[in-house]
């Protein structure tokens, strides 16, 4: 006879399996109708409201430590509070006070050989790695390679002990490299940090008593076209001034330096050529006369970084962080011309309010983020990415808890290579840490938001660094995974000329859009992001 209690329940189990197919479906297309539902709560004509006040005169440029870029922080922090955010601390604000040094020149002379030159034309130097000196005299210099002392490359390790104290020496920017173009120190096509910190020379040449270090730059003019504006007005670096023991430093050029040796100038050419073919380094001193003076003055700036915080709601997961930044300050004023830098970086932090708007939505109609959100407005980054870089060494929350860093800085315009097409985005650094990072912002933009991605900036050769221009940069140092949009330069960048009319607003709102997607994948997933790619980089790039 048939069996038909046995026929019966491979019916009952293969409905059950089909019933719990389509529940997940519509748990899936549930959960994706929400995804989207609050995507589309960040609009164009929000986006242009908040735009509109930053970069309005009003704001005289939101210059990091002036009342223009205190005026933006309120009202970021009002937004949050119209949003029902509650703020983080007792004190009843959004900020996060940032302590920093302002830097500037009074006079810098220096003088060869009886031959005059003119800083910020034919030298710079920066006021944070120099000290107040009366007229001084040097009479000898030391030729010492890169000025470099690791393990794998020395440029000291024959130096007498004692023999440079009080002295001055005379390196060349950058690391010894193959004729193949692998760098010694690394082994690789990577350059070390030796390359990428000036800190690690100075402090080098500190440990040995330099008073005073020159360092070669063979593209002095492009460095000066960088920095020359900056330096002219003032610079500022993170924290009190602790007037770090280093040697007096000044940038020179190759025909400073033929000056400076004479014809003994020929031999470190010589040298350098060895050092590079064999990886073999060796003193030598020479006579000459520099003359010098230097005039810096100092004092201490405060501005704040603006934080909201949204809890997640999953008690498993709330511990950990998704951070959502972008720098709120600009270039303030140059006499009557205000700065408005709509584009870089009203857009960006119009972005961040934007999002932070739509996932407190989302949490109030019980709907996650099941992990904690920071958005976060930086201070100081146009001063050298300050704020960010304040926050990483006194973090709100443990940076081993930080599971993502989203960065926002210039999503307004288009560049010169996208002309015809406003529908791209540049995305930079997500694949450097975190593969997941990169193939979730990559799907998201597939279902959702059709842009182009543009992985131009994101190669490690990269000639502009944007890389390493940015906040999020500050948190890729230290290992936790990061993704950087950007919409490239335009004719416009660090101009006056950075106006809300020239501002894309259909542009924004999509890029927008495709960051809440991407940011609310990494909130709700089951996994933190794995770091399989984990990015070594360890410090700022050099000045």
């Amino acid at each position: 006879m048939p069996n038909y209690s046995s026929k019966t329940d491979s019916h009952i189990h293969r409905l059950f399996f089909i019933l719990l197919l389509i529940s997940t479906a519509l748990s899936t297309n549930q959960a994706q109708n929400q995804q989207t539902i609050f995507a589309n709560t960040i609009t164009k004509e929000d986006l242009k409201k908040h735009l509109s006040i930053l970069a309005d005169d009003a704001m005289q440029g939101r210059e990091t430590g002036t009342p223009g870029n205190d005026q933006a922080a309120k009202y970021i922090s009002g937004q949050f509070a119209l949003m029902g955010i509650k703020p983080l601390r007792s004190s009843g604000n959004y900020y996060q006070p940032v302590v920093l040094t302002w830097h500037n020149w009074k006079k810098h002379q220096l003088k060869i050989r009886n031959q005059s030159y003119k800083h910020f034309w034919d030298y710079y130097a920066f006021p944070q790695y120099n000290k107040n000196i009366p007229p001084t005299d040097i009479d000898q210099v030391t030729f010492l390679g890169y000025g470099i002392h690791s393990d794998t490359y020395s440029d000291y390790k024959k130096v007498p002990k004692g023999t440079l104290k009080d002295r001055a020496i005379l390196i060349y920017r950058g690391e010894p490299k193959t004729d193949r173009g692998m760098y010694r120190i690394s082994g690789t096509d990577t350059a070390s940090v030796w390359s990428d910190s000036l800190l690690y020379k100075l402090r080098t040449a500190a440990e040995h008593g330099v008073a005073w270090v020159f360092i070669i730059d063979q593209d002095i003019s492009s460095s000066i076209k960088i920095w020359r504006d900056q330096l002219i007005r003032a610079y500022l670096t993170f924290g009190e001034p602790e007037y770090e023991q280093l040697p007096n430093t000044v940038f020179i050029s190759p025909a400073m330096a033929k000056n400076m040796l004479g014809k003994r100038y020929r031999k470190i050419e010589k040298r350098l050529r060895k050092i590079n073919k064999k990886g073999k380094s060796k003193a030598l001193k020479s006579k000459t006369h520099i003359l010098t003076e230097q005039q810096i003055g100092r004092k201490t700036l405060r501005s704040q970084n603006v934080v909201a915080y949204i809890e997640g709601i999953d008690p498993r997961l709330n511990d950990e962080f998704v951070t959502i930044t972008a720098h709120y300050d600009h270039l303030g004023m140059r006499g009557d011309h205000i700065f408005n830098g709509a584009d870089d970086n009203a857009s960006g932090t119009s972005a961040v309010i934007e999002l932070a708007q739509a996932f407190k939505l989302a949490k109030n109609q019980g709907h996650g983020p099941k992990r904690s959100m920071l958005f976060m407005l930086m201070t100081g980054e146009e001063k050298g990415l300050l704020g960010s870089q304040f926050y990483t060494k006194k973090p709100l929350f443990p940076l081993d808890q930080t599971v993502v860093n989203i960065n926002i800085d210039m999503i307004g315009r288009r560049d010169r290579q996208h002309q015809d097409d406003p529908n791209y985005i540049y995305v930079i650094g997500a694949d450097r840490i975190s593969s997941a990072l990169h193939q979730i912002n990559e799907a998201m933009n597939e279902k959702y938001t059709h842009l182009k991605l543009d992985y131009t900036y994101n190669a490690e050769d990269d000639p502009n660094r944007f890389y390493y221009r940015s906040d999020h940069y500050n948190f890729a140092k230290n290992g936790i995974p990061a993704v950087f949009y950007f919409n490239g330069t335009h004719k416009d960048y660090h101009r006056a000329s950075d106006t809300m009319d020239k501002i894309e607003f259909d542009k924004m709102e999509k890029i927008t859009r495709l960051i809440f997607h991407t940011a609310w994948q990494i909130a709700n997933r089951p996994q933190r992001l794995q770091r399989d790619k984990l990015d070594i980089s360890t410090s700022t790039p050099d000045q």
